[in-house]
């Protein structure tokens, strides 16, 4: 019998399912096939540092959210403000401003092989993009039954597919493996490393937490303290099934490697693998499950960016938001996508540096309390480095700024010193103005 303010252990495994269902999306699928095959005899250390961002860094968001309570919880350490402009941001990033619009056009670009080449594509994909999105808002109106739906039907549906793909390709492994292409030949675990980072998964994991709290407590459990429980047992078990799924998709493409060495783009890669083991059929396998993958996905950011907006912002449903974001990313999954993510690239690329340094003080938020002026020189410096390099990447490429002389700055990790320095300072001011206050106590 269970503890009372627990789940089952069946529960905990759907939960656990959920969570992995609105994390595994198309880029989750694409990045480690293609990693897999450019990484070559590199392939492991490679994967280990992608599993790192890829799947090391989304629990410890899910843990870090957890404790806190909320993402906004866990901001409002740093300033109010600062919160409300980072939450939002990351809500619109990955909901219709980029995430939730690929999710259409991905899935549909992997229908094509199967549709008459005679058919207007541009018509079809806007038949395809209404359906898709209005079956996604169908489902996102009742995100309390998420679980049913992503636990216990599409998810492992999703699962049974993706086996199936990379069991037959490690019962038939190749005769043999070339040696790592360019970016993996030179630092083979670095290069996983940033990879990892497109996967978008620590941005996700930051919103994810309401939708599956709100599960958690349509199954029974409600005390905060055992919310975060469960939500942190939901974490690692979708990490898990992840990081199964990544080696798998990482081999499978290492197994491509001498065979299509040109491939730029992992759904090809593991459409190729596919047909090569089922034949005509695995165009079908590899389309379903892009499609199931890219459903799940968008149902539960509709319904995260939904849930966040509706209760952030007063005068507007949950219905009317989703509305809103299904019907502006049914939009531009049709037309001037592109154009979006010229402008969410760059918005990706300042908040992902933040969000790692965040998460990581939040899972040791309790020491972190100790010091608060900890809190907004370390992420506020973080910030500005992110922010400034981000905005010259996007639209001044030539332009050389102090922050390029920083350790690690062409990796993209030039923040990194700059945040342990602010993290010393910090430490030491707190220091410095407690000493000052007790003197000042003790002279009185």
């Amino acid at each position: 019998m269970e503890r009372a303010g627990r789940l089952s252990v069946a529960q905990a495994a759907t939960v656990g399912v959920t969570l992995f269902s609105m994390f595994f999306g198309a880029g989750n699928l694409i990045l480690p096939p293609l990693l897999g095959l450019k990484a070559g005899s590199d392939m492991a250390p490679a994967a280990i540092g992608f599993l790192i961002t890829g799947i090391g860094l989304p629990i410890l968001g899910i843990i870090s959210v957890a404790l806190a309570g909320t993402v906004r919880s866990l901001a409002n350490r740093v300033h109010p403000w600062f919160s409300r402009i980072f939450v939002a941001a990351i809500y619109l990033s990955i909901g219709p401003c980029l995430a939730i619009p690929r999710t259409s056009s991905t899935s549909f670009e992997m229908l094509v092989p199967l549709l008459p080449p005679d058919l207007p594509m541009e018509m079809v994909r806007l038949i395809f993009s209404i359906a898709f999105f209005a079956v996604a808002f169908f489902f996102a109106l009742r995100p309390g039954k998420l679980t049913r739906l992503l636990g216990r039907v599409t998810g492992p549906a999703l699962i049974v597919l993706i086996v199936a793909v990379t069991v037959a390709a490690i019962l038939d492994p190749a005769a043999s493996i070339p040696a790592a292409q360019t970016p993996y030949d030179q630092s083979p675990m670095l290069q996983g490393f940033l990879t990892g980072y497109q996967t978008m998964d620590l941005l996700a994991s930051l919103t994810f937490g309401i939708v599956i709290a709100t599960n958690i407590q349509a199954l029974g459990v409600v005390e905060p303290r055992d919310v975060a429980r469960e939500i942190s047992r939901a974490g690692a078990v979708a990490g898990a099934l992840i990081g199964i799924i990544y080696v798998g998709f990482a081999f499978t493409g290492q197994q491509l490697a001498s065979a299509i060495p040109e491939a730029t783009n992992g759904a090809f890669v593991l459409t190729e693998s596919a047909v090569r083991h089922f034949g005509s059929v695995g165009v079908a396998i590899a389309a379903a499950i892009f499609l199931l993958a890219c459903l799940n996905v968008c149902i539960g950011l509709i319904s995260c960016c939904a849930t966040y907006f509706s209760e952030e912002i007063p005068g507007a449903s949950y219905r009317a938001w989703a509305f809103g974001f299904a019907l502006f990313s049914c939009a531009v999954s049709n037309v001037g996508l592109d154009a979006i993510l010229t402008f969410s690239v760059p918005l990706l690329s300042a908040l992902y540096p933040v969000s790692i340094v965040l998460v990581i003080m939040g899972v040791f938020h309790t020491v972190c309390d100790r010091v608060p002026r900890v809190w907004p020189f370390v992420i506020g410096t973080v910030a500005v480095i992110s922010v400034a390099v981000s905005m010259r990447d996007a639209f001044a490429k030539t332009l050389w700024l102090p922050f390029d002389l920083l350790p690690f700055a062409k990796e993209g990790l030039g923040w990194v010193l700059p945040a342990l320095v602010a993290l010393a300072i910090a430490i030491a001011l707190e220091k410095l103005v407690g000493t000052s206050a007790k003197a000042e106590r003790a002279s009185a």
